[in-house]
């Protein structure tokens, strides 16, 4: 069995802004790969969907918690199924670089993301993710910055390449 879980902020205070670029990426993802529904698991602090990928269930986990708390259920949930930590994929947002770039990692520094720190310092260091840069606006302060909305031109550029891109990329690596 397979995990991925994807890092964002629960509730809809929180639609469309940086920090939940990846729900907004699951909403494209099932649309193309065909998984089942989310439902809220209480045990998990999650919502969880199912796919079968490649001959193999892999369990889709979106934590309803605030970020930095999502390494709960991801430990919650490998410890019920038993998950082996190779095959756990983690894919958060990264404001380090210019908007819209990807990157895969099979491990890397937390550098300022503090979700990452929490998963190292809870759970374990080396764990394969997928990270998109998101950009920085220095007039902001960060937490400002990554709850802030994606303008109408990065919404667009978002489903159009990114997302597109993003698939390819986790159906390749994972």
């Amino acid at each position: 069995m397979k995990l991925i879980i994807w890092l964002g902020n629960p509730w809809n205070t929180y639609n469309n802004t940086r920090h939940n670029v990846w729900f907004m990426f699951l909403d494209y993802f099932k649309k193309i790969n065909q998984f089942s529904d989310f439902v809220f698991e209480s045990k998990f602090k999650a919502e969880i969907s199912s796919w079968i990928y490649k001959w193999e269930k892999t369990l889709l986990l979106k934590p309803q918690t605030f970020m930095n708390l999502s390494w709960e259920s991801l430990n919650s949930i490998v410890s019920f199924y038993k998950i082996n930590k190779e095959d756990i994929l983690v894919i958060y947002d990264d404001l380090s670089m210019d908007f819209s770039k990807l990157r895969f990692r099979e491990t890397w520094s937390a550098w300022w993301h503090n979700w990452v720190k929490s998963i190292i310092q809870h759970f374990w260091e080396k764990f394969k993710r997928i990270k998109i840069w998101i950009g920085f606006n220095e007039k902001f302060e960060v937490s400002d910055w990554v709850l802030s909305r994606f303008s109408e031109e990065e919404l667009i550029d978002l489903e159009n390449e990114i997302f597109k891109n993003t698939n390819n990329l986790l159906i390749e690596k994972f």
